[in-house]
C-alpha cells in the first residue's frame, strides 16, 4: 500500500496541473483567436468605407464602439470561464486532498488494528498453551487465566469501539436513554480500571447524587475511553484525576493527566476519525483512532460538549459537559 501511495501521488499531482495549465491556456487562446478575428473584421470593415459616402466619420465611430463592445464580451466571458475553472479546480483539488487523507487514515487504522488485535491473541493463545501443556500450580494458573481475560478484556473493548463507532456515526444506534446516577457510574468505572492498572495513581472527586438523561452503554464507553486515554498517554507513577462536579444545570466530568500534553493545532483533529498524532510506524502508544471519535459522537447524542485544554505544567485535562436531568 505504501508502495503504491509513493508511486500514484506525483502521477496524479503531475496529471491534474498539467490538466488546468492546458484547460487555462486553452482559454488564453480562445481569446486571443477571437480578439484577433475582432480587429480583422475591424480591419475589413473600415477598408469597405469610403471618405466622401456621407456620415463617414459617424460610421468610423459606430465600427470603434463595435469593436470595443466586442472585446468586453470577450474579457467577460472569458473571465467568466475562467473563475469558473478556478473554482472547479479548487473543488477537485480539495476533493483529492480529502481523499488522500482518508486513505491515508484508514491505512493507520489498518495498521493500528492489526497490531491490537495480534497483541492479545497472541498473548491469550500462549497462556492457553502453556495451561494445556503444562502442570502448573494453582497460583501460577491463576495468575495466566486472570491474565487471559484481561486480554480477552481488551479484545471484547476494541470490537465494541469497532462497532459503537460505525453504529453511531451510520445513526444505526438505538439508544435506550434513562435516568442515569452519573456519580456512582463514574466510580465504578474508576474502580475497574484502578483493578486494570495497579501500578497507576488515581484521584476522585466525585460529588453525589448527580443524575443525567443518558444511555449507560454509552456514557461507560465514554468514561472508559476517556480513562484508557490518559492512561495511555501519560507515564508511569504521573497522577490521574478524575473530578465530578455541578454547574449552571450541567454535569462537568474532567479527566486530568499529566502526561505530555496535546499541541494547540491537534486538539480539534484529535477527535476526529481514526486521527492519531503523529506517523503509525513512529507512534509507540497502542489505538486505533476511534477512541476520542466516539467520545464526540457519544458526546453530541446526549446533546454535551468535551473539550480539551493543557494541564499546566504539562498534561491534558478532558472536560465533557451533559446537562442535568430535570427533576420533576
Amino acid at each position: 500500500m505504501g508502495k503504491i501511495k509513493k508511486h500514484k501521488l506525483p502521477f496524479i499531482s503531475i496529471t491534474y496541473w498539467f490538466l488546468l495549465l492546458y484547460i487555462v491556456s486553452a482559454l488564453v487562446w480562445w481569446f486571443i483567436s477571437l480578439e484577433r478575428q475582432n480587429n480583422q473584421m475591424y480591419i475589413y470593415r473600415f477598408e469597405q468605407l469610403k471618405k466622401d459616402e456621407p456620415f463617414y466619420a459617424e460610421k468610423i465611430l459606430a465600427l470603434d464602439d463595435a469593436k470595443a463592445r466586442k472585446s468586453m464580451q470577450y474579457i467577460g466571458e472569458g473571465l467568466t470561464f475562467f473563475v469558473l475553472i478556478m473554482v472547479g479546480a479548487a473543488y477537485v483539488y480539495q476533493a483529492i486532498r480529502r481523499q488522500i487523507k482518508i486513505a491515508e487514515q484508514q491505512q493507520n487504522f489498518m495498521m493500528a488494528i492489526t497490531h491490537e488485535l495480534k497483541t492479545p491473541i497472541a498473548v491469550a493463545r500462549l497462556n492457553l498453551e502453556t495451561l494445556q501443556k503444562r502442570k502448573l500450580q494453582a497460583e501460577q494458573q491463576e495468575k495466566l487465566i486472570a491474565n487471559t481475560l484481561i486480554e480477552t478484556n481488551r479484545l471484547n473493548t476494541l470490537t465494541s469501539n469497532i462497532l459503537i463507532a460505525a453504529q453511531l456515526e451510520g445513526g444505526k444506534y438505538h439508544a435506550d436513554f434513562q435516568s442515569l446516577h452519573l456519580s456512582n457510574l463514574v466510580d465504578h468505572c474508576l474502580n475497574s480500571i484502578s483493578v486494570h492498572y495497579p501500578s497507576r495513581r488515581f484521584t476522585c472527586d466525585v460529588d453525589k447524587d448527580i443524575w443525567i438523561n443518558g444511555e449507560p452503554l454509552l456514557i461507560q464507553i465514554l468514561i472508559n475511553n476517556l480513562l484508557e486515554n490518559a492512561v495511555k498517554y501519560s507515564t508511569p507513577g504521573s497522577l490521574i484525576a478524575v473530578n465530578l462536579s455541578r454547574e449552571n444545570n450541567r454535569s462537568i466530568l474532567s479527566i486530568i493527566d499529566e502526561g505530555l500534553g496535546i499541541a494547540a493545532h491537534e486538539r480539534k483533529k484529535i477527535f476526529n476519525k481514526f486521527y492519531r498524532v503523529g506517523s503509525e510506524a513512529m507512534r509507540k502508544t497502542k489505538g486505533t483512532g476511534l477512541g476520542l471519535f466516539i467520545c464526540k459522537k457519544i458526546v453530541q447524542d446526549h446533546k454535551g460538549n468535551i473539550t480539551v485544554i493543557n494541564n499546566l505544567p504539562q498534561g491534558s485535562i478532558f472536560m465533557v459537559q451533559i446537562p442535568l436531568l430535570k427533576r420533576k
